[in-house]
């Protein structure tokens, strides 16, 4: 977030109750914070290129998951079915996700809901399987959104499918929102009946959430979609909106406006790219094969150490990435992937180059991880330990043991080194 809507967030705002929306409160006084949260939707559709003829938004879901689960709520029934691209496959908790029998996301508790894949071949989303399977099933929901996939949704070809089966497409933007309100990448606009999104990450807003509707009946059964999705949020899931919030999320929303904002945006996708080719070049495996987002999936299995240890070895450097499961994992607390995006280092003014440099560092982070991996099994086995490669053992080891910690401290002052000189000018 910039200085600006940081301080929006901490704004006196956050003092105002004020349940219900503009023109219509529950409580008195609320003149200012219904022109707040006008001037948010005013610039959510501007941002977006929307006609306010035919697009409307709710601004006052408090995150990207909320909002997902209002949507679901204001269009179906309990137990109604919802297709989403499988956890493992790169989608998200709120697309519903279950193991076996056991639901673990409650929106699979309260909701009937089948994964679509990855083609495991090209680790792109299988469309054609995503027709057959539902033309099989039926839902009434398909979402067309990721948590962690590299590659462009074909948003047309969703729309297809869930026209030729009478069902809602709605897109869950919350990753690349950014990168669409600037114009980089496929908009889901055209396409879709609802579109959600997280309100931070590279919108470069406020944690919230955000809604946004085409207007007029839908065959929804109880009127108008977006009375259905506005009573979903209040009085249905939700009290007073966080104006603060509603204020930042304004403040975002003219940022996105800017040329200075689509320029970061290009420069983002310029540094994942950069990021992508420093690590095939060192010989590593990408999950698809490549990125055309922000992010990168490395797939860890060549290499013989998995995203966990990878992930913590990283934090003791400095550095925050993300342990990610992968096509064919059967552990989310030990997978195979590595999530590494390139927006908050672009922020701090990084250019491609440095991100070729930041490849390199990731690659020494990773031989770092295998030597202290063998040396923590050594010692577990050494000790008696039943299961030398457990990974609890292994954190233990390399945040007690001196000799270990001295590999972590070197690379890590190289990195602090590094860092302040390309961030300094």
């Amino acid at each position: 977030m910039s200085p600006a809507v940081l301080e929006a967030l901490g704004d006196v705002v956050q003092n105002k109750s004020s349940e219900g929306y503009p023109g219509a409160r529950y409580h008195s006084c609320c003149a200012n914070i219904d022109e707040i949260e006008q001037l948010c939707q005013t610039r959510a559709l501007k941002a977006f290129n929307l006609d306010p003829a035919e697009w409307g938004v709710n601004v006052q879901p408090m995150s990207g998951s909320n909002a997902n689960l209002y949507v679901y709520s204001a269009l179906i029934e309990c137990h109604d079915r919802i297709m989403g691209l499988d956890l493992a496959h790169g989608g998200h908790l709120t697309h519903g996700y279950r193991k076996g029998k056991k639901k673990i996301s409650m929106v699979s508790k309260y909701f009937e809901t089948l994964p679509y894949y990855l083609d495991s071949k090209t680790g792109i989303i299988d469309y054609d399987h995503l027709e057959t399977l539902a033309e099989q099933y039926q839902p009434r929901i398909i979402v067309a959104g990721t948590s962690a996939y590299s590659r462009l949704i074909d948003y047309g070809r969703i729309k297809q499918i869930s026209s030729k089966i009478g069902a809602y497409l709605m897109s869950d933007i919350s990753h690349i929102s950014g990168l669409i309100a600037a114009g980089l990448v496929p908009s889901p606009f055209g396409h879709s009946d609802i579109v959600t999104s997280s309100t931070a990450k590279l919108l470069q807003g406020p944690r919230g959430g955000i809604i946004f509707y085409r207007k007029g009946p839908k065959h929804t059964g109880i009127g108008s979609v977006e009375d259905a999705i506005n009573a979903s949020v209040f009085p249905g899931h939700q009290s007073s909106p966080h104006n603060n919030t509603t204020a930042a999320l304004s403040v975002a929303l003219h940022q996105a406006l800017t040329p200075e904002f689509k320029e970061y945006q290009k420069r983002v996708l310029l540094n994942a790219k950069a990021l992508a080719d420093g690590l095939i070049g060192l010989g590593y495996t990408l999950a698809s094969g490549g990125t055309e987002t922000h992010l990168i999936l490395l797939d860890l299995r060549p290499h013989g150490i998995d995203g966990a240890r990878v992930e913590r070895v990283l934090e003791m450097l400095g550095v925050a990435s993300n342990k990610n499961v992968l096509h064919g994992d059967t552990s989310a607390i030990e997978p195979s992937g590595l999530r590494i995006g390139s927006p908050a280092m672009t922020a701090r003014g990084l250019g491609s180059s440095d991100f070729t440099e930041i490849a390199k560092f990731v690659d020494r982070a990773i031989g770092v991880t295998k030597k202290l991996n063998a040396l923590a099994e050594e010692q577990a086995k050494r000790a008696g330990e039943k299961e030398p490669g457990n990974l609890k053992y292994f954190m233990q080891v390399i945040e007690e043991d001196a000799n270990h910690k001295s590999m972590i401290r070197e690379l890590r002052a190289e990195i602090s080194t590094w860092i302040e000189q390309v961030t300094r000018h």
